[in-house]
């Protein structure tokens, strides 16, 4: 059978008014098409590609699976997923004998456990959820219309709406007036019958008041006349009142399931669901609630002999069975060792998976010793205004910048058996006094058996990263087995991650010993590190071993940068044997404890990202999801093309670009160059799986609606490429992106028949700061610029950001008051547009107004504009959405850019 083709038209021209597709309509016409997987949905014309079809208000991608757990003997996949356009993330089960998967939670089951109020909640604000954005992107698609000049009415929205609150009013004016009425007639009733007990009382008396009721009651007819007839702006008041008191919060909608654990050996697990605890036979499928309380509890684990659970609510561990309703507590409140009235707080528990030790991270509350409270987590507030009333009012956020004083809080680790949690608190085996310090502790991993634990620190200002392996022992300090003091990379730190093979016998941790984040086998007697891999790239993410501790598994970017494959690696020979398809970008993963099956949220450009299932022995897979919506392949009208090219000091960097339709090297077109350029940790902006919205939405919509060429670029500074670029910012931030940036002009010119005269360059955050940075130094490489959200004074950023990628720091001055764009300003020479949400609290609007208050004092004013969210945090997302501020930038650069039409046209 040859596959369906559909054709949806996105606005319809109907008796001179539009008609739009909104998402119930879109809805329907899929399921009146019978849309499935193997549907074709037609591609739009590229000349009738808008930003509405594009950025519409319903996202094209779908939730991605979750969760991912397989079963101690490797036969069931737990995973949380839904459909697309369902809410939550609910329970599914893989049989991978029977190659069935099986829903188990879902709205009708679990509406069985939850109060009738709270599903009343869930499916009123899902219908509003709904409202919201149909409504949203039918006014998307009516704007669009009456810019061109087609008969529109803008204001039925908010005509309907203030009709709606009218009502409303009147319906509760009307209750009001009624509620009165009856209590005035009770009222009335006391008074009569008080009146007949005293004698004295006179028929004049009487009457007064009977005059009095009915005057109260006139008056009460014309309060509720009134109340009917405000005037527009009362409406439009109480609109704003009513939707900033009903909006959308996540607690507002179904939430499927939050987390969950298998058995040790049995085919069972345990699954929470609004912090409450459930219980599900693999075999048989059924559910059983094992808690309901007010408190929130979470899993941690089976009992070892699978006959109970482990579980905690907020501070504390509990023991449970399945037989009987005795809980124990299991890591009681600690005492300082030097404070008898100091208690720690318990931070996190780690248990061994034998279950007979566990390892109890604490910290040390921070008292002031004046008045005995909590001192505040930091002493610097930021004031973020909100302009949403009639007058400006601020709310005070935390803000710790690298010239703050550290209030690192005393950490301890102790060591417990399971057994004795009713025994003496021992000693801690590990402290770390904290204070005005850089102090950072992983978390602690147990080796299998049981008989061995590890972690590591980093102290920053000694530069100074250590590895402990300590014994199953409650007294015995642990031994430091490796030890790094400089030249260790800023970005490994977040990635060490130590931890033993099944096997118990290896150490094995992320270091950056020669260039690039991968791992190594830590010899725990010399302390010497030794690479398991060979080659340029990144290996960060250790998914798990062979239960014989013979093969690894590993994401990482071999042979190309911008995927991220899964690979099974012989521990002995360093030998890696791809398991995923050539290009795809693996993201949540997990292995089964037997080593033959790994499951793993994977895709690419031309195939977008679902859950798949790897026989690890002969590397085919099975799709177990289907996430996205069929219509992205409507405008899913043109693929990227991968490059590199060579900047001046001999680099390859990486990118990709859209060519219009009838390129040719011979053009003269403009173009637009997006750059981020900042570490990510473990990202970047040129991955095979990334839809990202200026970068590639907006990238493809220019060449196709305007004939440009586009070009995403990753300089130096950029995370997953190794240290070189990396650590490409320390000490000069900007000043390496903005030569690749000058070298890819002069390349794009030379081989994209790119006019030199007219290329554009945006970027955000981290990239909204480059390009100011390359605008000001490098004024006659791009014709016109937008920034958006750029940190433009890096002593106003988060310290853990700046003093791991920007350079030294001291808390005692402004020392990053060096890198400010401020003094920079002077240098602009062509067209910039400055983009800030008003109430972002990572990168604070203030940046922007002091940078466009710069570039005023510096005559720059013909130069720059500035396009605010008024309501809108890092991402914007208030009163401007994507669609919006994608239609500024079109304006923006076709103003300054031209059209894309050939010279010689």
């Amino acid at each position: 059978m040859s596959p369906k083709i559909i054709t949806l038209s996105i606005a319809l021209a109907c008796s001179g008014a539009l008609v739009s597709l909104t998402p119930q309509n879109v809805a329907a016409a899929v399921s009146n098409s019978n849309i499935s997987t193997n549907t074709v949905v037609s591609k739009i014309n590229p000349a009738d590609l808008t930003l509405e079809q594009l950025y519409r208000a319903k996202s094209y991608a779908g939730q991605q699976a979750k969760l991912l757990n397989f079963s101690h003997d490797g036969r069931y996949l737990a995973y949380a997923w839904n459909p697309f356009d369902e809410l939550g993330s609910d329970l599914y089960i893989y049989d991978t004998q029977t190659g069935v998967s099986k829903r188990i939670t879902s709205p009708a089951v679990m509406k069985a456990y939850d109060a009738p109020e709270v599903w009343d909640r869930f499916d009123k604000k899902a219908k509003q959820k709904e409202k919201e954005e149909a409504e949203r992107q039918a006014k998307a698609e009516a704007q669009a219309a009456y810019l061109r000049g087609e008969n529109v009415n803008l204001k039925q929205w908010e005509d309907a709406d203030l009709a709606l609150i009218k009502k409303e009013l009147a319906e509760k004016k009307a209750k009001e007036v009624i509620k009165k009425a009856e209590a005035d007639a009770e009222a009335a009733k006391e008074k009569a019958a008080a009146a007949a007990a005293d004698k004295s009382a006179n028929t004049a008396s009487v009457d007064a008041k009977k005059e009095d009721k009915k005057e109260n009651k006139k008056d009460d007819q014309k309060d509720a006349k009134a109340d009917t007839e405000k005037e527009i702006w009362e409406l439009r008041d109480e609109l704003k009142k009513k939707n900033d008191k009903e909006k959308l919060k996540p607690s507002d909608l179904y939430p499927g399931i939050d987390n969950l654990v298998w058995a040790n050996k049995k085919n069972e697990l345990i699954f929470e669901y609004r912090g409450d605890l459930f219980r599900l036979d693999a075999s048989t499928y059924k559910v059983e609630r094992l808690m309901q309380t007010d408190k929130k509890e979470r899993i941690v684990a089976y009992n070892a002999d699978d006959r109970g659970y482990i579980y905690m609510d907020e501070k504390s561990l509990y023991s449970a069975s399945f037989d009987h309703s005795t809980i124990r507590q299991l890591n009681r409140e600690l005492i300082h060792p030097d404070d008898a009235d100091k208690k720690y707080k318990i931070v996190s528990t780690v248990l061994s998976e034998n279950k007979q030790w566990m390892a109890i991270s604490a910290e040390a509350p921070d008292i002031n010793p004046e008045t005995g409270k909590v001192n505040p987590p930091s002493e610097r507030k930021v004031e973020i205004m909100d302009y949403n009333t009639r007058f400006a009012t601020a709310k005070k956020v935390d803000r710790e910048v690298a010239d703050d004083k550290r209030k690192v809080l005393p950490t301890a680790l102790y060591i417990r058996r399971v057994s004795d949690s009713n025994a003496r608190q021992p000693q801690p085996v590990f402290t770390n006094e904290g204070g005005d310090v850089w102090f950072e502790m992983s978390d602690v991993s147990w080796a299998k058996d049981g008989s061995r634990y590890t972690f590591s620190t980093w102290e920053r200002e000694k530069n100074l990263l250590r590895i402990y392996v300590g014994k199953a022992d409650e007294a015995s300090k642990p031994s430091l087995v490796f030890e790094r003091r400089g030249n260790v990379g800023h970005e490994v730190v977040g990635f060490i991650s130590p931890q033993f093979t099944p096997d118990s016998k290896q150490l094995i941790a992320i270091l950056d010993e020669q260039g690039y984040r991968q791992p190594y086998v830590i010899n725990t007697d010399t302390g010497a590190a030794k690479p398991i891999l060979k080659g340029d790239f990144e290996a960060h993410h250790i998914v798990g071993f062979s239960p014989d501790s013979k093969f690894m598994f590993v994401l990482a970017n071999k042979d190309d940068f911008a995927a991220m494959n899964a690979f099974k690696v012989d521990m002995a020979t360093g030998a890696m044997t791809a398991l995923g398809q050539a290009g795809d970008y693996h993201r949540a993963s997990a292995i089964a404890d037997t080593g033959t099956e790994l499951a793993s949220v994977a895709g690419q450009w031309s195939s977008r990202p679902e859950l798949k299932l790897i026989d690890t022995r002969t590397a085919k897979a099975k799709t177990l999801t289907q996430s996205n919506d069929p219509l992205w392949n409507a405008v899913d009208i043109m693929r990227p093309i991968r490059f590199s090219y060579p900047n001046r000091h001999g680099d390859m960097i990486q990118a990709y670009t859209f060519k219009p339709e009838g390129w040719k090297e011979s053009d003269q077109r403009p173009a637009i160059v997006y750059t981020y350029g900042g570490p990510l940790g473990d990202r970047h902006i040129i991955e095979t799986d990334s839809f990202q919205q200026t970068a590639y939405l907006f990238g493809m919509y220019m060449a196709a609606k305007h004939g440009y060429v586009t070009v995403a670029v990753d300089p130096r500074g950029h995370s997953n490429y190794g240290r070189k670029f990396s650590d490409a910012n320390w000490e000069q931030p900007g000043k390496p992106q903005t030569e690749d940036l000058e070298d890819l002009a002069k390349y794009m010119q030379q081989h994209f028949g790119v006019d030199g005269k007219r290329i554009g360059l945006t970027g955000w955050s981290f990239g909204g700061f480059q390009t100011q940075y390359t605008m000001y130094t490098s004024p006659d490489t791009f014709a016109a610029g937008i920034a958006g959200g750029g940190p433009t004074e890096w002593e106003n950023y988060n310290s853990w950001y700046t003093g791991r990628t920007l350079g030294k720091t001291e808390r005692s001055k402004l020392s990053l008051r060096r890198f400010s764009l401020l003094p920079l300003t002077s240098g602009l020479k062509k067209p910039l547009m400055l983009v800030h949400g008003m109430q972002d609290p990572n990168v604070l609007y203030q940046d922007t107004v002091n940078v466009y208050r710069a570039l005023l004092e510096n005559g720059k004013e013909q130069l720059v504009d500035l396009f605010l969210d008024p309501d809108g945090e890092h991402g914007m997302g208030g009163a401007i959405k994507a669609k919006t501020w994608h239609k500024k930038y079109e304006s923006f650069f076709v103003q300054h850019l031209g059209e894309g039409s050939p010279a010689n046209k």
